[in-house]
């Protein structure tokens, strides 16, 4: 005991998320991953949004087999968190990161994007990070400003974000504000 009173040890720290490249026997896992990260937009009243199916096997495999999709596994190797990627116009373009609701809070969405960031430059050469997400979710661009992400005004968008932007509005995705986002590597 020292003299101001009894010492007392910390508790111990997390272990920091492993990430590691998706299996096929995970791809069902991100589906159910997504689908309940979707849940929290109902409260936004944005149902159409937690409504919205995740994205294919046959897409997510297409991920996978191409080394695009990465997983934040827990203690027992299960995936607790996913991120998908595509190359556009020079930079990787985080096609979807979910975290499970069980998992929030824990950075692991931060450990998947600061991954994908040295990936993307020791590997692939690219320059940034970019991604399109709703402006207004404060799990969406207010998150991504906090880890660096900048928002890009309508002239600094590349043709393949005018396209992805496209692509969302067809989907119906304007009916809430969205902005496409930036980080420099």
């Amino acid at each position: 005991m020292s003299e101001t009173g009894p010492v007392s040890t910390p508790p111990p720290m997390p272990a920091p998320p492993r990430i590691r490249l998706a299996t096929p026997a995970d791809l069902p896992t991100l589906q159910a991953i997504e689908r309940a990260a979707g849940e929290p937009f109902r409260a936004l009243g944005m149902a159409p949004i937690a409504d919205d199916e995740p994205p294919a096997l046959e897409l997510l495999d297409g991920y996978r087999r191409a080394g695009r999709a990465r997983v934040a596994a827990d203690a027992a190797d299960r995936p607790a968190a996913y991120l998908i990627w595509d190359v556009v116009d020079g930079a990787a373009h985080i096609e979807q990161v979910s975290v499970h609701p069980r998992a929030a809070r824990q950075g692991l969405g931060h450990a998947l994007i600061t991954h994908l960031a040295h990936v993307a430059a020791a590997n692939e050469g690219l320059a940034a990070l970019t991604l399109s997400t709703f402006a207004d979710v404060p799990w969406n661009a207010p998150y991504y400003a906090r880890t660096g992400f900048r928002i890009l005004g309508d002239g600094e968008l590349t043709e393949g974000l005018r396209r992805i932007r496209r692509e969302e509005a067809a989907h119906g995705l304007d009916r809430w504000p969205r902005v496409c986002m930036r980080r420099e590597l």
